[in-house]
């Protein structure tokens, strides 16, 4: 029996230790670097002045998820290929990891777009493949000249409902075009899965073309798929089911997990809820498709003017760290926050205020355990 004891200690102790020592602590900054041109800065509790991502190290994060643009010309080029360049050298020599983030798209790619690069239109389903393989292994390329490997690489940016569709744009406002019900047009698809335009296996074959270009050039990268809603079981078996059943594969299972976007959409009644159903969602998923997870993507409201907000969410991203950390079986892998340096003026779900100060949700970072 006492042998048994120390052996079942030793067995726990070891498991304990993995499931914190590959842990990590992210934050997507993308926006960074037009900030910076634009004159922000940022400074310490202390008040003094501090280079962000050095900053961000200060409390545990050490990964840098960078988002990557085909062709931003009219958006600055910011996120282009030399940008993303710059922000990875930056990364390396503060000794972060990073996570290369592909949306296939000039600009911004999410569940209710993926629009196609304006040189990828009118291209049949064979030459976008070839587009998407060729433009993934040219930044990558890029990126090993330069002697930077990514850890993870994310083949598309929550392709919940495929990826490389494109909707019809306003022209005054630069979005996404919405009827009186909220709802958006396609303009163009290729790779788009439900409602009325399905395209399953041109949805697998895009991203098993990426999949096999990030391989190509950094084959012991993990790759990623990338879903939001990381509450919703149901979205996640049926988008990794199509995957799956026409013949693409992937590493890791991202997830975006925003309770504040979850309950003012009615999907979700409360942070609790949102929390707890991501946890078992991993868990599930990794019993299901036998890959870990990592939030990919996460944020908390800011508002300056009530301090008890950013106390909440502290104690919110607190929960969630902890949850993914010690209640995933360790198969949770990370938890990366979504432009937490930015200013809540331009999107409310940061972690800084207008004046470049980190607020108490950044010390969520500091106290899971």
């Amino acid at each position: 029996m006492k042998h048994y004891l120390s052996t079942l200690f030793i067995y726990m102790c070891s498991c304990c230790a993995y499931c914190q020592n590959d842990f990590v602590l992210g934050a997507d900054m993308g926006w960074l670097t037009e900030y910076e041109v634009k004159g922000h800065k940022y400074y310490d509790n202390s008040g003094r002045e501090r280079e962000a991502m050095s900053l961000m190290a200060d409390y545990g994060i050490s990964v840098q998820r960078i988002r990557v643009w085909v062709n931003p010309i009219k958006h600055g080029n910011w996120c282009g290929k030399y940008d993303v360049l710059n922000k990875c050298l930056r990364a390396k020599s503060l000794g972060q990891e990073i996570m290369i983030d592909f949306h296939y798209s000039d600009w911004w790619a999410d569940p209710g777009k993926q629009n196609i690069p304006e040189a990828w239109l009118g291209h049949d389903i064979k030459q976008m493949t070839d587009d998407v393989r060729t433009h993934t292994v040219d930044i990558l390329t890029c990126l090993k000249e330069h002697g930077i490997t990514p850890k993870w690489i994310q083949v598309g940016n929550e392709t919940s409902n495929g990826m490389l569709w494109s909707v019809k744009m306003d022209p005054v406002t630069g979005w996404e075009w919405k009827d009186e019900n909220g709802n958006t047009s396609i303009s163009s698809s290729m790779g788009h899965i439900g409602g009325d335009i399905h395209q399953p296996e041109n949805y697998a074959a895009l991203f098993k073309s990426g999949y096999e270009a990030a391989k190509s050039v950094f084959p012991d990268a993990k790759v990623l798929v990338h879903l939001d809603n990381g509450f919703d079981n149901n979205l996640y078996n049926w988008n990794l089911d199509i995957l799956k059943n026409n013949g693409a594969t992937f590493d890791m299972i991202g997830m975006s997990v925003y309770p504040y976007w979850s309950i003012l959409a009615k999907k979700e009644p409360t942070a609790e809820k949102t929390i707890s159903d991501c946890i078992e969602n991993i868990k599930k998923l990794y019993e299901k498709y036998n890959v870990d997870i990592m939030i990919t993507e996460t944020g908390f409201f800011v508002d300056e003017s009530h301090s008890e907000v950013m106390e909440e969410g502290k104690r919110q991203l607190r929960k969630l760290i902890h949850e993914s950390k010690y209640n995933t079986h360790g198969h949770c892998k990370g938890v990366i926050y979504w432009e937490p340096q930015c200013k809540p003026s331009q999107y409310k779900l940061g972690a800084f205020t207008e004046d470049g100060r980190p607020t108490a949700i950044m010390e969520g970072f500091l106290e899971e355990k």
